[in-house]
């Protein structure tokens, strides 16, 4: 009961602060299929990090420059840190010109149960990025993705 409580507080939250650039809001069970469903039958990248990841810096600018010349290229960010984290998540995502595409940070005392909603084979690694396509089948990277494949996939898709 606390724990429902706790998550409904952080959605509540979210939803008062989502309105303002770098806001990054609760990822919670059900939020993958949020995401999803905001973009049906259209390509998007979602992008999983964490703020303490090696290569995450390297990911996340490919992505910034991807997105300033490509700006119909629609990005999610998913932080695999917690929502103590949102300030410092919110920051790095700015510095990499992704202040303004659409935030997440895990928000479940659990984070192996957020990880298998998202994919069964997947143990934690970061970077982690799915790539949908117009029909939302995955092809899911982990490690950085080479930026000739998302070049390849961007011709491909948008």
């Amino acid at each position: 009961m606390i724990r429902r409580l706790f998550l409904v507080t952080l959605l509540l939250l979210s939803a008062i602060a989502w309105g303002s650039e770098g806001s990054v809001r609760p990822f919670v069970p059900g939020s993958l299929a949020q995401i999803a469903a905001a973009r049906q039958g259209k390509p998007f990248i979602l992008a999983f990090w964490s703020v303490g990841c090696t290569h995450c810096p390297a990911e996340l600018k490919t992505l910034g420059e991807l997105k300033r010349r490509h700006p119909k290229l629609e990005v999610v960010l998913v932080s695999a840190d917690t929502p103590d984290d949102s300030a410092q998540v919110a920051q790095l995502a700015r510095s990499y010109g992704l202040g303004k595409v659409e935030q997440w940070v895990f928000a479940d005392p659990m984070p192996e149960r957020l990880r298998f909603e998202i994919d069964r084979r997947w143990y934690g690694e970061l970077p982690r990025t799915h790539l949908y396509d117009r029909g939302h089948r995955i092809e899911a990277v982990s490690g950085i993705v080479p930026e000739a494949r998302l070049q390849q996939w961007i011709r491909d898709n948008l």
